[in-house]
């Protein structure tokens, strides 16, 4: 169900020395929406992601998140990723960030850390508060690997798991952090069609549960078939925003963006 918007991104622009590489950019993103970022490489995709979680520091405009059961906005400008992520944005990279020498459900429980209250005195001194949050965060971060169908694999080092399993795992750890909003940069990069596939099934299941999604994707026939909505940008700047059926009918958008694959 859509609802009021959970992300408000307006006038977000980012300059690195005399090169825009966003150009007053706002976006929305609605609660319980998958909205896609698209363009080609180089239209400042990533950028946006970098600038919306912390990594970059935007020259002008402003990023709010908005919990859909507050009508509080938090600004999340200035803020350090792991305080972005603690305001509830997560997300995952076009190259796979994992904890290679540690197992899989090792990878999603550090993902819990953020919502954990139990710090250095806690581990030290192991008190029954202690105790009773780390068996907590073992049940919430095994329940989290079911969802992706990784709990069989919860003991195997993250880097002896398949490509488009590494994949899930990424999510998984993004997941444990409980996201108001859900940032997929790039989820089927390097995918086979089958693993392709079956990332467009777990998408749609997260997003049937409630979780809001933001993706930026390259795959075109993926993309058509997640989003609620989609946002077109190319050299910084937004060019269109729609339906899939919008952005389908679109004749520049078609053009630039997205070829005869639409038709698939």
């Amino acid at each position: 169900m859509m609802n009021k918007p959970i992300l408000n991104v307006s006038n977000l622009t980012m300059d690195f020395g005399g090169i825009r590489a966003l150009d007053s950019l706002d976006l929305d993103v609605n609660s319980g929406e998958i909205v896609a970022l698209i363009g080609p490489n180089g239209a400042g995709k990533t950028t946006f992601f970098n600038c919306i979680t912390g990594i970059y520091t935007p020259t002008a405009g402003d990023v709010f998140v908005t919990p859909p059961d507050s009508n509080k906005q938090i600004n999340l400008k200035g803020l350090k990723p792991n305080q972005v992520t603690e305001k509830g944005l997560a997300r995952t990279f076009q190259n796979i960030r994992l904890f290679e020498k540690m197992t899989v459900l090792e990878n999603v429980m550090i993902g819990r850390h953020c919502r954990t209250k139990a710090f250095i005195f806690g581990a030290i001194l192991r008190n029954a508060a202690t105790r009773k949050e780390e068996r907590s965060i073992l049940e919430f971060s095994y329940h989290v690997l079911e969802k992706v169908g990784l709990a069989d694999f919860a003991n195997e080092f993250a880097d002896n798991l398949p490509y488009g399993a590494q994949r899930r795992l990424e999510i998984a750890r993004a997941l444990a952090t409980e996201p108001l909003l859900l940032l997929l940069d790039e989820p089927a990069a390097g995918m086979n069609p089958q693993e392709t596939m079956d990332l467009d099934v777990l998408i749609k299941e997260i997003s049937r549960e409630g979780q809001s999604i933001l993706l930026i994707e390259h795959d075109m026939k993926l993309v058509m078939s997640l989003s609620d909505r989609i946002f077109v940008m190319d050299y910084g700047k937004k060019i269109a925003q729609g339906t899939p059926a919008e952005i389908r009918n679109n004749s520049a958008v078609i053009k630039a963006y997205l070829g005869e694959e639409v038709n698939a």
